[in-house]
């Protein structure tokens, strides 16, 4: 009987699986239904409450960094450049498979990579007059490429004045758009979720740990494992 069980078990699980790769057309049918863009001005009060409405806090979610990225590609010609100098270091870019350069695991792949951030981000810029960055910055840059040293970390003085470029006028201008209520939207409907055991259907033990049993759970309306 426990063998039956457990071939039960087994199938369940494996149905499930099937499922969350096949139900495209069913999750289409269950999305989540966004407020009103009127809920804007509740939510932008509600977060500035809570000292939510800064750049580092948003810029730090997913959520907040997609929709900032959306408009600094699209909606901020200024800020473009200085969002595909921050990618090229350190954020995967959506849909990207090539790993950014403080992800990569070789030295020799970190070589080539920071030579050519240098070459295109950098020294094009420096050549055209138009660097918007610090002379320490570069030096920093210099110094460590000159010495063939090419630590994870190389570029993070130019990261830091990314982030400060973009904390000023840039974020301003993102808190006026309609991104920011984009952003508001989904807060609200994250401040209104509610999840329960009821969410979830629960399928066999697919392991064993210090902290217990580990099971197989399928999220209801998604259908996703």
């Amino acid at each position: 009987m426990a063998d039956l069980e457990a071939v039960l078990a087994d199938v369940s699980y494996l149905m499930a699986m099937e499922k969350s790769r096949a139900a495209p057309a069913a999750r289409a049918s269950k999305r989540i239904v966004l407020p009103e863009p009127s809920i804007r001005s509740v939510m932008q009060k509600y977060l500035e409450d809570r000292g939510e409405v800064t750049f580092d806090k948003i810029f730090t979610q997913k959520i907040g960094y997609l929709l900032f990225r959306d408009f600094a590609f699209n909606q901020a010609e200024e800020a473009k450049p200085l969002m595909e100098f921050y990618e090229e270091v350190r954020r995967e870019d959506p849909g990207d498979r090539i790993k950014k350069y403080e992800k990569l695991d070789s030295e020799e792949e970190r070589a080539a990579r920071s030579r050519h951030i240098f070459d295109h981000y950098i020294m094009k810029e420096l050549l055209a007059c138009s660097h918007p960055f610090s002379k320490s910055a570069t030096e920093h840059v210099q110094s460590h490429l000159s010495k063939k040293q090419v630590p994870p970390d190389l570029f993070q003085p130019y990261i830091e004045e990314i982030c400060q470029n973009l904390r000023g006028g840039i974020f301003q201008k993102f808190i006026e758009s309609d991104k920011f209520t984009r952003f508001c939207q989904w807060k609200n409907v994250e401040l209104n979720i509610h999840l329960t055991m009821n969410d979830f259907s629960v399928h066999r033990i697919i392991g064993r740990g210090g902290f217990g049993e580990v099971y197989g759970c399928r999220k209801a309306d998604t259908g996703k494992m």
